[in-house]
């Protein structure tokens, strides 16, 4: 495992509103994998928002930020949905 991993399965089993992981989509994928290895089950990584922030082409860190803002405001804006909104499929 990462280090990362370790916060994010700690994480993960909490009542957070929001848990994100910055990365590619193919780091994101083996992050996941890595979880599933370490037992943590589908659900819990479910919740995880990865790579945090909606797809808009984020370069600098402010965009980055912006990016991750654009996120949680959508999901906020959707919270009595229970689908997790995938960002990434759009466009």
């Amino acid at each position: 495992p990462r280090i990362d991993d370790m916060g994010l399965m700690e994480a993960l089993t909490t009542d957070a509103y929001f848990i994100g992981a910055m990365g590619s989509t193919k780091t994101s994928e083996n992050r996941k994998a890595r979880l599933k290895q370490l037992d943590i089950s589908d659900d819990l990584i479910a919740r995880l928002h990865a790579p945090v922030g909606l797809p808009i082409g984020s370069k600098t860190p402010a965009e980055i930020a912006i990016a991750i803002l654009a996120q949680l405001t959508a999901l906020r804006s959707t919270a009595g949905n229970t689908v997790q909104a995938d960002f990434r499929a759009v466009g």
